[in-house]
């Protein structure tokens, strides 16, 4: 399980996005998004390095949570 704040998630577009962005690395991830706290946790077998990359390219760069 990954844990991340991610500042710029502030709406469902957001939320879409990122999940949007860690699927094409794992078409079976889950992603769970907290608006509020910005944070977001992720269940992936996708490697860390990957995820982070993938969020940064959606735009969403996330920091460790």
């Amino acid at each position: 399980m990954l844990e991340f704040d991610i500042a710029k998630l502030s709406c469902g577009h957001c939320v879409r996005a990122v999940t949007e962005a860690v699927q094409e690395l794992d078409p079976s991830a889950r992603i769970e998004a907290d608006l509020q706290s910005k944070h977001v946790r992720i269940d992936t077998q996708a490697d860390t390095a990957r995820v982070v990359a993938a969020l940064t390219a959606a735009g969403y760069p996330p920091a460790a949570g």
